[in-house]
């Protein structure tokens, strides 16, 4: 309980700690925040580790001279990238073993999975990186479907630059408007909850169709 309590509080409170990280451990602040965002997106047991909000206080933080914007968009863009094709790779090179070793996943689910991001696959793997959680499976389960490393990867990077691009200069933009400023708390929320209601819609419809 005292764990999750911790958890809450440096995602509702992520710009106070970030800047304090930042004057504790100066350019150590740049590890700690590839390895966040690398394993956010390449490891699919710490789905819930900031991503959208950290993107955006590390932007505003850039804004107000605490970071430099030159360091932390190329960095970033390899965390997120090197997290993808690791989280890919696992599934790919695990996929076999899973299936011989649970009844839960079958041979033809892993077939239609494979057909699926041969079709789908690239935008899927492209606008997964703006939705929390589902972006953290999606190279999972697009290695453990086999979909083709050439196609993962081309659209693996461009959703690296779009998402950490984006965010980033969001933050840099306008995270240190005093109105924005001011009610940082509020805002990293909001990102949270905008970023997660297209999975719950989808959700939701999921279970109308199947009624």
């Amino acid at each position: 309980m005292e764990l999750l309590t911790s958890l809450i509080d440096l995602v509702l409170h992520l710009d106070a700690h970030l800047l304090s990280l930042t004057q504790q451990y100066g350019m150590w602040v740049y590890a700690i925040l590839f390895l966040i965002i690398f394993c956010e997106t390449g490891l699919v047991v710490t789905p819930f580790l900031p991503g959208d909000s950290l993107l955006f206080v590390a932007g505003a933080l850039c804004g107000m001279g605490a970071l430099q914007m030159g360091i932390v968009i190329p960095l970033l863009i390899l965390a997120a990238f090197s997290g993808d094709n690791t989280n890919y790779w696992i599934g790919r090179l695990t996929g076999a073993k899973l299936l011989s070793g649970t009844k839960l996943i079958k041979r033809e689910h892993i077939d239609k999975t494979h057909a699926f991001y041969e079709k789908h696959g690239g935008k899927t793997i492209l606008f997964a990186r703006f939705l929390p959680i589902i972006r953290t499976f999606a190279p999972f389960v697009a290695g453990i479907g086999l979909m083709r490393y050439r196609l993962f990867v081309t659209f693996s990077a461009l959703g690296s630059l779009a998402w950490i691009g984006s965010l980033t200069l969001a933050g840099y933009l306008f995270g240190n408007i005093p109105v924005v400023k001011n009610n940082l708390t509020l805002i990293i929320v909001g990102i949270m909850v905008v970023t997660l209601l297209p999975a719950i819609f989808e959700v939701i419809r999921h279970r109308r169709q199947s009624t």
